[in-house]
């Protein structure tokens, strides 16, 4: 016999993942309504504000393009700057959308069907603001396709022992892949979006990206196939991308780089800062579109515990660093990681270990978790962290090389805040325009995990 679920709710797979009653049509109506409301004047706040970033953006790669990259605060030895530590910040905040709904769709973890619509639209923007570091780091742009793999012919000379060529293999394949796995599953809510549209022209626009969803069986079947395909492909490009990243600098034999820690470990710092930006975003999405009932409480627990494991794993490599610089016996290493801890950038060292470490130890208490304002903070100081984590990696190691005559103290120019300031103007200008025009949840998967989309649900049963 069948009881209600709030009788049986002794684990947490047995809490309801949406509350307030939902069927199948409410679902509908609250996720298309957020696209076929009148614009809220909040939203053309939010656009004007990130367009204004967008065109200081676009202004400092302007001026960058004009006078080079002089205008940066790069000198000798510190040659790598704020744009290398702005591509591997962007790159793994980009992390949390494939690991969300690759690897937990082939782990069957439902309470992913929230938020990975949205978290693997944050993957895209945030890989996009990446891409465009590493073009305008080498200076002369108009020679920026020395970076990609073209056939020799005509004397290119790719250089295939370059990271940068490598950048461009991994992220550009991460990206293809993920954009492939989000359009892939826009499909069903788009065939939705296409029978509801009241004009022609969306209509037309929508029926050519619905590309002849019918909902049909046969459909279902093939959709379901592409999609588990597409998750498994997925998977191992959230482990390859980073690591491929942090070989940049492993291969080098500038101390405080050339160590073999910095694959998991950059890993486990990009899937770390990449919870926290959706849980930035989940916040803010949940209380201005009013989405209690689909994101709840025990979604964003459960990325907390989540940030709990990864801050964990990233606080045990800063201490294995040092522990690896100590027994390796080399002076230089030694040198390096004492350097950053009590050095020059002591303060950035202290305040990565302070965000990265100390502020994910509150989500050891239930009631910090699931505490809104907690959340919130922690996950902006966790983000603020990782930035600072890349900081220190790139202009420790540069700043203090093997010889003290090269010594000098890295500090960036207005050029440098304003770039990388613009970046969040073209992050928040595609997420705002991507939440305005098509379904920032996931319709199709969200009913799937309703008790009606049990073949056994009994309808006249309780289902909160």
């Amino acid at each position: 016999m069948n009881k209600p679920a709030e009788n049986i709710a002794v684990s947490s797979e047995d809490v309801p993942l949406i509350t307030g009653g939902q069927t199948f049509s409410s679902i509908t109506e609250k996720i298309v309504g957020i696209i076929e409301q009148k614009t809220p004047k909040t939203w053309y706040l939010a656009i004007g504000a990130s367009l204004s970033l967008l065109m200081v953006l676009m202004g400092s790669v302007g001026f960058l393009v004009w006078e080079g990259t002089g205008i940066w605060g790069l000198n000798n030895p510190v040659g790598w700057g704020w744009a290398i530590i702005n591509f591997v910040w962007w790159v793994g905040i980009g992390h949390a959308g494939t690991l969300i709904s690759a690897i937990l769709f082939l782990l069957r973890q439902k309470w992913r069907t929230s938020i990975n619509r949205f978290a693997e639209a944050m993957t895209l923007f945030a890989v996009s603001c990446a891409l465009i570091f590493p073009g305008i780091h080498v200076g002369r742009i108009w020679i920026a396709y020395y970076m990609f793999p073209i056939p020799n012919q005509m004397d290119i000379w790719p250089n295939f022992r370059s990271p940068l060529l490598w950048d461009v293999f991994a992220v550009g394949t991460y990206f293809a892949v993920s954009f492939l796995f989000w359009y892939t599953g826009l499909i069903p809510d788009l065939g939705t979006l296409r029978d509801r549209a009241q004009t022609r022209i969306k209509k037309i626009i929508f029926g050519i990206l619905a590309i002849g969803w019918r909902g049909g069986n046969r459909q279902w079947r093939h959709y379901e196939r592409a999609y588990l395909i597409l998750a498994g492909i997925s998977t191992p490009l959230v482990l390859s991308v980073h690591s491929v990243v942090s070989t940049d600098f492993a291969v080098s034999i500038l101390p405080g780089w050339h160590t073999t820690i910095f694959p998991p470990y950059f890993v486990a710092g990009a899937i770390f800062s990449g919870f926290a930006m959706v849980m930035t975003l989940s916040i803010i999405a949940r209380k201005i579109f009013n989405l209690d009932h689909l994101i709840t409480l025990n979604h964003l627990e459960k990325i907390n515990k989540i940030m709990l494991l990864t801050g964990m794993m990233v606080g045990y490599a800063y201490s294995i660093e040092f522990f690896i610089a100590w027994y390796s016996g080399n002076i230089y290493e030694q040198f390096v990681f004492i350097n950053r801890a009590f050095g020059n950038y002591a303060w950035a060292y202290w305040i990565m270990i302070s965000c990265n470490v100390v502020v994910p130890q509150l989500f050891w208490f239930k009631k910090l978790r699931r505490s809104i304002p907690i959340m919130f903070i922690a996950s902006i100081l966790i983000n603020i962290g990782m930035w600072f984590e890349r900081f220190v990696i790139v202009v420790t190691s540069l700043s203090r090389d093997f010889l003290p005559a090269n010594w000098d103290y890295f500090s960036p120019t207005m050029w440098d805040i304003l770039t990388f300031v613009g970046s969040f103007g073209l992050f928040f200008t595609l997420f705002l325009l991507f939440i305005r025009v098509l379904p920032m949840i996931s319709m199709t998967e969200v009913k799937g995990v309703l008790p009606e989309a049990d073949p056994h649900h009994s309808t006249g049963e309780s289902h909160e």
